[in-house]
């Protein structure tokens, strides 16, 4: 059963798309936004998707707030309007993300600048000639990866155009591979308590920062263990909050941008195993539920290919990994290293579902969930408001 026909508030009724959605990499993504403010021009020259408000600002906040999706405050704000009163009066509108739509890969792109196929962190789940490692955790069946797989071999692109910025995330996140892999060398403000990045800002922007760099990660905390209704309410009255007081505190050339590495969608206990004639062709799986990479058996790619459109065909796009690299999904340019980090079929879904892979467990179910290249998770919002 589709899920999407009883998805509560942050969800919605939806008829699933003809094709996937492709990033729009030349322009209205997240990939281009810390070029455009850190560029030689700077917020003097930003392009025309930015708010009004955010030009010729002096001093920029941005904040990522993860999986706070374009259409899901949308409908949200359109039932309540109360439920976010700051991001309501912001100025703005959507944007792109990138391929696939998952944490690693959307935030290595917003903070180097670079597309999925120049920065290589390609996924969740990454393949690394056969053994695959899950990047948040940097670890695969082995063990700790990092000593086999160095943060800065692994993905070369320098953050924020080479420069040493005010990163304020949390602490929990200090000193892990992923954040060596795409915050190395910046000057890092860690935060217990979310007020605490209140009170950074404002000292930042007293000591005449020009960039400060924030992350906020419990949208999507939340979204995946309670998926949407009362608890997905209340969290986006507190981060609306937060972006409130964030807002308080911006001298008055400043401006506050809020932006999110991917929307979510609603799926239940709506997982299921991929069927026995596609699973015995694959020696693994890497991606996650909703942007599996199938890895073949003796190359038999388009038996694959065959037998997804048989038995997920209703559910599922799929795609070859030239197909893929060759419709520009992962930007215009895939180096040699990053092709060898793919699978050879994408199995991307196109309803609320997600397939099951034996080898990728949480230790709790997953109520929303991201990845794949419909709407619900490919735009984001790119919202200001300037100090007052």
């Amino acid at each position: 059963m589709n899920t999407s026909a009883t998805t509560p508030p942050g969800g919605g009724l939806r008829s699933p798309e003809a094709s996937p959605r492709l990033p729009d990499y030349a322009g209205a993504c997240v990939a281009n936004i810390v070029p455009s403010l850190l560029g030689p021009r700077g917020t003097n020259g930003l392009p025309a998707y930015f708010p009004d408000v955010a030009r010729g600002a002096r001093q920029v906040v941005l904040l990522v707030v993860d999986g706070l999706g374009w259409h899901q405050l949308q409908r949200r704000l359109a039932a309540d309007r109360n439920i976010a009163p700051t991001l309501a009066a912001m100025q703005g509108g959507a944007i792109t993300t990138i391929a696939p739509t998952t944490t690693v890969t959307a935030l290595t792109s917003i903070t180097t600048g670079a597309t999925p196929g120049e920065h290589g962190l390609v996924g969740y789940r990454i393949d690394f000639a056969g053994h695959v490692v899950q990047m948040l955790k940097w670890a695969d069946s082995r063990g700790d990866a990092r000593k086999r797989l160095a943060p800065r071999d692994v993905q070369p692109c320098p953050p924020f155009l080479g420069g040493s910025m005010p990163v304020l995330s949390k602490a929990d996140f200090d000193g892990t591979a992923f954040t060596e892999s795409h915050l190395r060398d910046q000057r890092m403000l860690s935060w217990r308590a979310v007020s605490s990045m209140v009170v950074d800002v404002r000292t930042m922007l007293q000591a005449g920062e020009k960039f400060v760099y924030c992350y906020y990660d419990c949208v999507d905390k939340i979204a995946h263990e309670r998926g949407f209704g009362d608890y997905y309410d209340s969290e986006l009255r507190t981060t609306d909050r937060l972006i409130a007081d964030l807002a308080s505190v911006l001298p008055r050339d400043a401006v506050l941008l809020v932006t999110a590495d991917h929307g979510q969608v609603m799926v239940g206990d709506n997982t299921r195993p991929l069927h026995p004639d596609i699973t015995r062709l694959v020696t693994h799986q890497s991606g996650e539920g909703r942007f599996r990479w199938l890895h073949s058996k003796g190359g038999c790619i388009e038996d694959i290919v065959s037998a997804v459109r048989l038995h997920h065909g209703d559910d599922a796009w799929v795609m070859t990994r030239d197909e893929m690299i060759d419709g520009g999904y992962f930007g215009p340019r895939v180096t040699d290293v990053v092709r060898r980090r793919l699978g050879d079929v994408a199995v991307m879904a196109r309803t609320d579902v997600s397939f099951d892979d034996p080898a990728d467990k949480t230790y709790f179910a997953l109520q929303c969930r991201h990845g794949s290249l419909t709407s619900e998770e490919i735009d984001v919002p790119l919202l200001a408001v300037a100090g007052r």
